[in-house]
């Protein structure tokens, strides 16, 4: 069962890693790899949310986020976006900025993409880190019923009882970055002010396409139970399709806010828009599908409770390299290595946590709810 659903992903990644070798030579292909494992950490948490609420829909609403959302996902926002990117940034078209990608001029040429894309780079940084900066604090700011670095985590979480308490710290950081770090601070401050503004136009979008998901399922389960020693079936069907249209639209909107950030940290990581198109939108947009499909079938959620923590560590240091590089160069393969030794790190200590609570008789191969009331309990 396994093969069957991971094993398109296992083939495209080692065509990916292959291509990148050829492209690039080794270095490119570390890379590549750095994305792609980066990219299913972070999205990890996204591919069980879309497990959650592809429990709650009707098995074509199933295929059609299955199918149309995974093209979506892969030539949309990993694909496509990031060339957007460069092109807003760099004054590039997309057609452009592969062409002298492609052509990989010498770094001094100024009018290599390398070069062109530096100039720029304070404003992606800006951007992006902005992006992910307010992404990483509202959610260290919120309580969980379980912690990773309990000792960091929980003064965070009662902290963050503060309302707005992120965008604040956000905003102040944007002015004081721009102010000593910046060349040129009135662009980076608009680059910034955009990224945050973006930040909570997704965030928005995504709480209102599952609040309507979710008053068009109670509008299912009463009529069902209206219905259900009666003849509405057809009715029914309407209602679920209906609920399954919104719950579609949410996931989509999370889908493309966590391809966001995963295109957003990959510009820390490298700048090539091929490698981040084999790393992302191949390697790491495939697997993510494979996990939610690999997460619905067998019916648990969260066996690794860590790693979600894991994941949204990595992209708030993400976050810190790209705002830090908005005045100072961070290596790229240090930058991958950082996020990818964060989830590393949950990885084991879930597996550590799961053999102590085995060992003490308590079952861990349950679903997100249920370990929640375990380790409330231990």
């Amino acid at each position: 069962m396994n093969l069957r659903i991971f094993g398109w992903s296992y083939a495209v990644t080692a065509a990916s890693l292959v291509i990148a070798l050829l492209y690039g030579g080794w270095e490119a292909l570390i890379l590549c790899a750095v994305l792609g494992i980066l990219e299913v950490s972070l999205s990890f948490d996204n591919a069980v949310v879309n497990a959650t609420v592809l429990e709650r829909m009707s098995q074509f609403w199933q295929k059609i986020f299955l199918t149309i959302g995974i093209l979506i996902a892969v030539f949309g926002m990993r694909l496509v976006f990031p060339l957007l990117i460069v092109g807003i940034t760099a004054d590039l078209n997309p057609v452009e900025a592969v062409t002298l990608a492609l052509e990989r001029r010498p770094e001094d040429d100024p009018t290599s993409y390398a070069y062109l894309l530096n100039e720029a780079y304070p404003q992606i940084a800006a951007f992006g880190g902005m992006f992910l900066f307010m992404l990483f604090l509202d959610w260290v700011f919120t309580e969980r019923a379980h912690t990773w670095l309990t000792w960091l985590e929980r003064p965070l979480a009662r902290m963050g009882q503060l309302n707005r308490l992120s965008v604040v710290i956000a905003i102040v950081s944007l002015v004081l970055l721009a102010t000593f770090l910046a060349e040129e601070p009135s662009v980076v401050l608009i680059a910034g002010a955009l990224g945050l503004i973006t930040y909570l136009a997704v965030n928005g979008l995504g709480d209102f396409f599952e609040q309507a998901g979710q008053r068009q399922l109670e509008a299912v389960e009463e009529e069902a139970a209206e219905t259900r020693n009666g003849s509405g079936p057809s009715q029914l069907a309407k209602a679920t399709g209906k609920a399954g249209f919104f719950l579609f639209l949410y996931l989509e909107v999370l889908d493309a806010a966590f391809s966001f950030d995963g295109v957003i940290g990959a510009f820390a990581i490298t700048t090539d828009p091929i490698i981040i198109a084999l790393g992302l939108g191949l390697i790491g947009a495939m697997f993510v599908r494979s996990l939610t499909v690999f997460l619905v079938r067998k019916g648990t959620l969260a066996d690794y409770v860590y790693l979600e923590h894991g994941a949204h560590w990595a992209i708030g240091a993400l976050a810190a390299i790209l705002l830090i590089g908005i005045g100072y160069h961070v290596n790229e393969v240090v930058t991958g290595l950082v996020g990818v030794a964060f989830i590393l790190s949950a990885l084991a200590s879930s597996i550590v946590r799961n053999r102590r609570l085995a060992a003490q008789g308590v079952e861990t191969h349950k679903t997100a709810d249920e370990l929640a009331a375990d380790h409330s309990s231990v």
